[in-house]
């Protein structure tokens, strides 16, 4: 992302080159600035995208080594998934749990970091545990008083507010995760085994040993159904249009008129690769079947894409008239066609769907949110993306 700033670029420089799992990693995030509150980044996954958020001047405040500890610290929070662990818990204490569950295996980082000690706790406990102990028993306390409370006492939570603790405040801005709703927990464990494989790829194999545990239970191979998976990206590819709703008051005429809310239209781009080396009906059909099931249950518009070294065929369907066809054709693949044509189109669909074995030349980065559905032998060809494998 443009105008992303030096000091960023130069510590993930810097991680390429003395830790590089983290540095690859960081690599395949989507970059935003904006000020965060006095929090120098953030990162969360957002419509199954990791985000990482950095406010410039507030990291550029930071030491070289504690500008790389902090992007290792937010790399651990994305492995460990703890934006979505959270669910109906005490959100201050949750973040501070996070936290404690991190830290102890970094070096460098800033002086006001939160370590299990200062808690009178153990190192190694899974953030779950941490949280367990932060939290008190239910007391109903003295009730004594007027009866008014505070209203910011459910954010602050119990963590840091009894005599001799620390001030409980997390180094990263943990306000982001909010935005991790968007995306089911199997979505978001599948993207991350896609990073990681990437990763670990870029550092000759080699996970750091602080979090060697956790990338390997990334990558046992997932008993997700792959319906599953596409269903969910499906579902969190975007939403377009508006109908109208009587359940909310329009803001100018009141209930003179219904109100507006969103509503969620499938557009999707599927590019099927038909080189000879996907040319296997009972792949295809399996793959037809299961668009044919979102597009009946959706308000659907889908564009499909028949396509080699170039498209050779195009087909567009809407909801339950979705009939899917199929193209033969053969020789080399060459994956690019099919995204300068979704660059190209109006509207711009949500995501893209794209079966093939992989082997061939792709962008060398994509804005569209992009589902790689590869077959068992195939090979994820580009860093971006997320990664399926289709097994009929």
């Amino acid at each position: 992302m443009t105008g992303v700033s030096a000091g960023l670029e130069n510590a993930v420089v810097r991680l390429l080159r003395e830790r590089a799992f983290y540095g690859h990693f960081l690599l395949n995030l989507r970059r935003e600035e904006r000020p965060m509150g006095g929090k120098p980044a953030g990162v969360t996954i957002r419509n199954g995208t990791p985000i990482l958020a950095v406010d410039p001047a507030c990291f550029g405040a930071f030491s070289a080594t504690e500008q790389q500890a902090i992007l290792e610290h937010l790399v651990k929070h994305l492995l460990h998934l703890h934006m979505l662990r959270g669910k109906g818990r005490n959100a201050h204490d949750w973040d501070v749990a996070c936290d404690l569950a991190i830290n102890p295996g970094s070096v460098g980082l800033p002086a006001d970091a939160l370590y299990p000690a200062q808690y009178k706790m153990p190192d190694g406990l899974a953030a779950e545990e941490y949280y367990q102990q932060l939290v008190p028993p239910f007391d109903i306390g003295n009730l004594d008083g007027s009866g008014f409370g505070d209203a910011e006492e459910e954010r602050q939570g119990a963590a840091g507010t009894g005599k001799g603790e620390p001030a409980a405040s997390t180094l990263d801005d943990h306000a982001l995760w909010s935005d991790a709703d968007s995306t089911p927990l199997p979505l978001a464990q599948e993207m991350l085994a896609t990073l990681t494989r990437e990763s670990l790829r870029g550092s000759d194999g080699e996970a750091p040993p602080e979090i060697r545990e956790v990338v390997e239970g990334l990558l046992r191979p997932s008993p997700i159904p792959w319906r599953q998976v596409l269903r969910q990206f499906v579902a969190t590819a975007g939403r377009l249009g508006r109908e109208g709703t009587w359940m909310r008051e329009h803001r100018r005429f009141a209930h003179a008129t219904p109100g507006t809310r969103k509503r969620h239209r499938l557009n999707l781009l599927v590019g099927i690769d038909v080189s000879d080396s996907t040319n296997s009906v009972e792949l295809r059909e399996a793959f037809a079947r299961e668009l044919v099931q979102i597009a009946r249950g959706r308000d659907a518009s889908i564009t499909v894409l028949y396509a080699n070294s170039k498209i050779q065929e195009v087909e567009a369907f809407k909801g339950s008239a979705f009939a899917p066809e199929r193209y033969d054709g053969g020789g080399f693949t060459d994956l690019r066609p099919v995204f300068a044509y979704a660059r190209a189109m109006y509207p711009v669909p949500a995501a893209v769907i794209y079966l093939t074995d992989g082997i061939g030349p792709v962008p060398e980065q994509m804005e569209l949110p992009t589902l790689w559905v590869l077959t068992a032998e195939g090979e994820k060809p580009a860093p971006w993306g997320v990664e399926l494998r289709l097994e009929v």
